[in-house]
């Protein structure tokens, strides 16, 4: 075994036994043996200790994405309840948060229409990537894409709005070991759409608005557990480096239908004051899933909290081809 090999699975090892001995202060409740938990006996409205942050951490690398119900905070609050796992990001690398909070990105329901208006009228393949159903993993055009992202629901309708989650460790592990071998040494580009490119508008802090456009490895080591996991984002992916056209399409229509099976799903019914912390290092998303069948009002805040470049099996870090690495708040 290399000495890498050997880190990774010690690194794998002690995050199990951490789990198995660490105290409960929060009541966690799995939604499926996959993926998902809701965690109760927590006031986001107080500040949480590091005990209790440690606790959320563990069983959100267990479960990949946990929600809370009831969670009636400000934005402060939300913020404070992020940096409690590191240090925040500005809202996006495109777009500007709120102008009091930068940190905290909004999204209304009229803005998801546009977007599928515009993708279903488009012809196929007349622009890289292809829609992919809205499914992606946050902010991979730079080559530090967020650790986590966290969700506090606004303005919810009393039905629809759900949002989809899916686990890329079970999605890797469930690949033969002929694909598994095939696909750990490979990169694929990542880049802005055209979407995000017309959302450029100058930024309130004077950085740059892209194009990105980086390099990453096509799976990816989780830098807590050690598992390896699809890394790839179908939202922003234009194709794997070294291999032909067909090649590269039909590898990514493979892997996007994997990473989607259903039994590596949860589902989260928005409910108000929902909040949602998912890995962004191990799951992909797609939401609200029905936005073009209602016109009830949905708002929705998000803040991410800052990452690392990925790395693959093979000791590939990425890397940014054009355009900034993703700045830290604090």
């Amino acid at each position: 075994m290399s000495s890498a090999s050997a880190v990774l699975k010690r690194q794998s090892s002690d995050f199990r036994a951490s789990q198995q001995s660490a105290p409960s202060r929060i009541v966690v409740q799995p939604v499926t043996p996959v993926i998902g938990a809701e965690i109760s006996n927590v006031d986001l409205r107080k500040p949480i200790d590091a005990e209790t942050a440690a606790e959320i951490q563990a069983a959100l690398h267990k479960w990949r994405v946990v929600f809370f119900r009831d969670q009636d905070i400000s934005n402060d609050q939300l913020k404070a309840f992020g940096r409690a796992f590191g240090p925040l990001t500005p809202a996006h690398p495109i777009s500007d948060g709120l102008e009091e909070h930068p940190e905290i990105w909004e999204r209304k329901v009229a803005e998801y229409r546009t977007r599928r208006t515009d993708n279903d009228a488009s012809v196929p393949r007349a622009r890289p990537p292809r829609d992919y159903k809205g499914w992606h993993i946050d902010i991979t055009f730079v080559a530090n894409p967020n650790r986590y992202s966290i969700l506090h629901g606004v303005e919810i309708p009393p039905y629809g709005g759900d949002t989809l989650f899916t686990n890329l460790i079970a999605a890797y592990e469930g690949l033969s070991p002929p694909i598994q071998k095939l696909i750990d040494g490979l990169q694929a580009v990542h880049q802005t759409t055209s979407y995000d490119a017309g959302e450029r508008k100058p930024r309130r802090d004077g950085r740059s608005t892209g194009p990105f456009v980086s390099l990453h490895p096509l799976v990816r080591v989780h830098p807590e557990t050690g598992e390896k996991l699809v890394f790839l984002n179908p939202g922003t992916v234009s194709h794997i480096v070294g291999l032909k056209e067909r090649e590269s399409q039909a590898l990514l229509d493979l892997l996007y239908g994997e990473i989607t099976r259903p039994e590596y799903q949860a589902r989260l019914r928005w409910a108000p004051n929902s909040l949602v912390v998912w890995d962004n290092q191990a799951v992909a998303h797609a939401g609200p899933i029905d936005y073009a069948h209602f016109s009830l009002g949905r708002t929705v805040r998000r803040i991410t909290v800052a990452g690392d470049l990925p790395t693959g099996p093979d000791g590939f870090r990425s890397r940014a081809l054009e355009g900034e690495l993703f700045n830290v708040l604090g």
